[in-house]
């Protein structure tokens, strides 16, 4: 077994923080300036609704499948003598 629980958790932390990363400006984000609602106190840039739960939510789903993936890669599929290169 190459991916033990250590090499598991922290390919899922890794895939799941780039995938929020990468979810964070979609979804049609309006800032507080834009809407006219500008919350004193707050820089005017913030976003009015931006919708963390549900993008949390996406990057765990694609995080789980990439790590899926990578785990039957690393255990089942590739073989020691597959990542010899030299």
């Amino acid at each position: 077994m190459i991916m033990g629980i250590a090499g598991s958790v922290i390919t899922f932390m890794i895939a799941w923080m780039l995938a929020f990363m990468a979810m964070l400006p979609l979804g049609g984000i309006r800032s507080q300036l834009e809407a006219g609602k500008v919350v004193a106190g707050s820089d005017p840039g913030a976003p009015v609704r931006p919708k963390l739960a549900r993008k949390a939510m996406w990057a765990t789903i694609i995080a789980f499948v990439v790590w899926a993936v990578l785990f039957v890669l690393a255990n089942y599929v590739l073989t020691v003598e597959d990542l010899k290169i030299f």
